[in-house]
């Protein structure tokens, strides 16, 4: 599986505002590969601005699709008016691994329920129209045992289809590749068992 995710350092975010009706609306958004970090961004974002009104949230700590690793918070506004419409936007967006926290200063107005909803998504939607991301690649470990006169030609291999090398165990009589091989590319080494005539073997326990 491909999709993409915020192309930020762990503890980063990108971080946007608007204003409606003298409402101010930041939108913090990081990657989040776990809950954990999500929780980390929403406490960061908590402490910056302990004196806003809400820090309403959304998160998906996983792929796009992901029905687990996710939440959502409306933090003391109507229910359904911020959270949901806000994870509607993250989930529409088809990206992984993302979390956002929308903190509002309260302006005076009342905007409705309908009103806030659409300005929780509005603030995500133009969060993620200037964020910066990256493809991720979902991959499997695939053990390959060669001989050592074979290494240098597979890995050639593997570099030249993108597959990584990313972990070498060296025996006496070879020495045993772990491949990661993308979860959504069926797993076809026969180009590669042909320019090596045959001096390979699969150990993945798998196969």
């Amino acid at each position: 599986m491909r999709y993409a995710v915020p192309d930020l350092a762990e503890g980063a975010r990108h971080e946007t505002e608007l204003e409606i009706e003298r409402s101010r609306f930041i939108t913090w958004t990081a990657h989040t590969p776990g809950a954990m970090a999500f929780e980390t961004l929403l406490s960061e974002a908590r402490r910056a601005h302990s004196n806003a009104s809400h820090h309403c949230s959304a998160f998906i700590a996983g792929p796009p699709g992901e029905q687990n690793a996710i939440g959502f918070s409306d933090d003391g506004e109507p229910g359904g008016t911020a959270g949901r419409p806000m994870f509607q936007v993250l989930e529409g967006a088809g990206l992984g691994r993302i979390g956002c926290v929308v903190i509002r200063y309260f302006g005076g107005i009342k905007l409705g329920t309908g009103g806030l909803a659409r300005a929780y998504a509005q603030a995500v939607s133009e969060a993620l129209d200037t964020l910066p991301r990256r493809e991720v690649i979902e991959r499997t470990p695939l053990n390959l045992k060669v001989d050592f006169a074979g290494e240098a030609e597979a890995r050639a291999w593997c570099g030249a289809h993108d597959i990584p090398v990313e972990h070498a165990d060296y025996q006496a009589d070879g020495v045993t590749l772990t491949l990661g091989w993308p979860s959504d590319i069926e797993r076809d080494l026969e180009p590669l068992n042909s320019r090596l005539k045959g001096r390979m073997t699969l150990v993945d326990p798998l196969l």
